[in-house]
């Protein structure tokens, strides 16, 4: 008998029957129809960073809008300021999307994390039957034993004069013991009636198809697309005393009282001054 090479078990499809790998042509065959967004589905065993390979595509020419980029396993994952981020192979949803909303005044492109964030909720809401949500700008949220955990990031990036690459990572089956903080939770630990990713994939684009395509329809407008009031009814953060660390080594404490037209985070502070915030961290800091 041949020995086994470490390596290749660990790569095997078979080497983690709790985590199958995803079915790219079950996908592609879901997603991927005439007249629909998505054009393009590929699925990586293993890369750096699906955003930064999406981006080099679209910079070079070679990707176009509705191209999806799926990675079963990132080396070099990237959130919010540059932070890493990582999660075992197939444990969870990491994906780009190229998108080109030329229908849309640049100005209002602020509000796409928002959407992504509107999307992904109610996409893994539907498919995982989990209630879940958001920590303004970007975190999905759910529920592990009582305790509010992040789930999942939402990452936007230029690429180019008219492109957009939004990067998501979900955890879906983490472990208690894979966690990578204390602070992190997953579909699983949140008791989700399925974490097949098939699904759960295709839920999260069909649902990210549908915002984007009202979002761009009504020009960009958070209101007249319904985003805006959809995104507060789902934020966690409203209602919230939260600490905002901005940029500069600022911080404002205050309420979280309101989403505004340009996505800002508006903070209501003790000398009775509302504060928009548009970049920074926003730290819970009470119960609504």
């Amino acid at each position: 008998m041949t020995p086994r090479d470490d390596s290749d078990a660990h790569d095997s499809r078979w080497s983690d029957l709790d985590r199958p790998p995803l079915n790219v042509t079950a996908l592609r065959r879901g997603l991927v129809r005439e007249g629909a967004l998505w054009r393009q589905v590929d699925v990586v065993q293993r890369t750096g960073s699906t955003n930064s390979d999406l981006v080099a595509r679209a910079v070079e020419g070679t990707a176009d809008e509705g191209a999806v980029l799926v990675a079963e396993e990132q080396t070099a994952a990237r959130g919010r300021l540059e932070r890493q981020w990582t999660a075992p192979a197939r444990s969870g949803l990491f994906f780009s999307v190229l998108l080109r909303p030329a229908e849309v005044p640049v100005t209002r492109w602020g509000w796409l994390p928002l959407l992504t964030g509107v999307a992904v909720a109610t996409g893994l809401s539907r498919a995982a039957g989990v209630d879940t949500s958001l920590k303004w700008p970007n975190d999905l949220l759910v529920t592990v034993g009582g305790e509010e955990r992040k789930a999942g990031g939402i990452l936007v990036e230029r690429a180019g004069a008219d492109g957009v690459v939004i990067g998501v990572g979900i955890n879906v089956t983490l472990r208690t013991e894979e966690l990578p903080v204390p602070q992190a939770g997953s579909l699983a630990l949140a008791g989700a009636v399925g974490t097949d990713r098939d699904p759960l994939l295709r839920a999260v684009l069909r649902s990210l198809e549908d915002w984007y395509g009202r979002w761009r329809t009504a020009g960009g407008d958070p209101a007249a697309s319904g985003l805006q009031e959809t995104y507060a009814a789902g934020c966690a953060t409203l209602g919230r005393t939260v600490r905002a660390e901005l940029p500069g080594d600022r911080a404002i404490v205050g309420e979280a009282v309101a989403v505004d037209g340009d996505g800002r985070l508006v903070l209501a502070t003790e000398a009775g001054v509302q504060e928009p915030v548009g970049a920074g961290d926003i730290v819970h800091l009470r119960p609504a």
